[in-house]
């Protein structure tokens, strides 16, 4: 096969058969054809898109180029989550051991931050000797043991969709809907599930900024789970103000602890339980919405689920002693005042996001330190009445500079006005 001949009927907007698609991605990741070949594709696919075979044949060889996670032996469920990104959103640390604790089994393996969005590893690590790099087999023993556990993203599992993302991230192909499905899909698909629930985040926060292209991003998904044999759900959720009263990373874990001890915010215990309760449903725990978040909020007033949490930070390492207390107080705090009296009509929440990076919480580049102490208290959100130099936020870490630069991108991030608003969070469902 000819690389050139290959790229070019791609650029020109005609199908690959299956049989190019995976020599093309085999011969990339066994490193016999350069980045520049592959940069070419992936900038042809962006603007042509995939069909719907080409599109499984990409997970198929993404699947294929590393190792599989094999539950087959496993008596309960075996089930996972993936949200789209946001801020705030830490609902993974609280759903993977609500649903262990009824008896689902949850091999997750989640990303750190990335662009404006926070990462679900990088605040597990901030438990002290919490351990998310690990071979896939202690990973297995883990989950085998207690039913979860948490890693970060490993070369062993889709070793081309690791390869092929970073050309991605350098060649402004990242926002390419069958390019994120197969991203995505193929790394669920080999943790050897067989149900998955998408939280797909839309609005000024998301990667996702319309509906319309949430809904084509969420059926892409569920298409790809169905012919993978991977029973999918897509629940669509709003990330135009961020999520829960705190986000940035220590603090998150904090609530999250909060979450499973019954203490949590409402929008963040709203989503979590939506998500869950369609994996409770897919596992036959459950025969309907109402059935199943009746008894998840058992399992978090009795205790078990918190238990859980605390047995998942043991068999990795990490030290479950402090949950309830700060290993890491920040050394700065400055508050974001309102510049008027008003309501608060919006929040860019992108905006809020880059200034957290600013902050610690994320990376501008990739061997940047996160900073555990990092985070944001919000105090009022869309719809609140605020008066004049009244707190809006409390911003906190440990480099009081980056705080003075989070402020300029909050300070044009949070429009107040006069008219009152609402923001729906459960957007529907797939």
């Amino acid at each position: 096969m000819i690389p050139a001949e290959i790229i070019a009927q791609k650029r020109d907007g005609n199908p690959l058969s299956r049989e190019n698609m995976k020599w093309f991605v085999e011969s990339f990741t066994s490193g016999e054809l350069p980045e520049s070949q592959m940069a070419s594709m992936l900038m042809a696919i962006y603007f042509n898109g995939l069909t719907e075979d080409e599109t499984f044949a990409l997970v198929e060889v993404m699947i294929a180029s590393g190792e599989k996670l094999d539950f087959s032996q496993t008596t309960t469920p075996v089930v996972d989550k993936h949200s789209t990104g946001g801020i705030g959103d830490k609902i993974s640390l609280i759903l993977a051991p609500l649903l262990a604790s009824a008896g689902l089994t949850l091999p997750m393996i989640a990303g750190r931050s990335l662009g404006h969005t926070g990462g679900t590893i990088d605040k597990l690590e901030a438990i002290p000797g919490f351990q998310a790099e690990v071979p896939l087999p202690k990973f297995k023993s883990w989950v085998d043991q207690i039913g979860c556990a948490i890693i970060g993203q490993t070369g062993e599992i889709c070793t081309a969709d690791k390869k092929m993302y970073a050309l991605r991230d350098v060649t402004a192909t990242v926002q390419s809907i069958p390019l994120i499905c197969g991203s995505i899909m193929s790394k669920k698909i080999a943790e050897g599930i067989n149900g998955l629930v998408l939280d797909v985040k839309t609005g000024s926060g998301a990667f996702m900024k319309t509906m319309e292209q949430a809904e084509q991003l969420g059926a892409w998904m569920k298409k790809i789970g169905t012919a993978f044999d991977v029973e999918t759900d897509i629940v669509f959720t709003s990330m135009n103000q961020p999520l829960g009263q705190y986000a940035g990373v220590w603090c998150e874990v904090q609530e999250s602890v909060d979450c499973l001890k019954d203490r949590g915010p409402k929008d963040t215990m709203d989503v979590t339980l939506a998500l869950a309760s369609k994996l409770m449903i897919q596992s036959k725990k459950a025969v309907d919405e109402k059935e199943a978040i009746a008894q998840l909020n058992r399992l978090i007033s009795n205790g078990k689920a918190f238990d859980k949490f605390v047995e998942m930070v043991e068999i990795q390492g990490g030290d479950s002693s402090i949950l309830e207390g700060n290993p890491c107080p920040p050394s700065d705090t400055i508050n974001f005042y309102a510049s008027k009296e008003g309501i608060i009509q919006s929040m860019d929440t992108e905006k809020i996001g880059w200034g957290m990076v600013e902050m610690g919480c994320g990376r501008k580049n990739p061997n940047d330190l996160i900073d555990f102490t990092a985070g944001v208290e919000f105090y009022h959100k869309i719809g609140s009445e605020v008066k004049k130099d009244e707190p809006i936020a409390r911003l906190f870490n440990s480099n009081k500079s980056g705080i003075e630069k989070a402020l300029i991108q909050f300070n044009d991030a949070i429009v107040l006005g006069d008219e009152p608003q609402d923001n729906k969070l459960i957007l529907g469902s797939l």
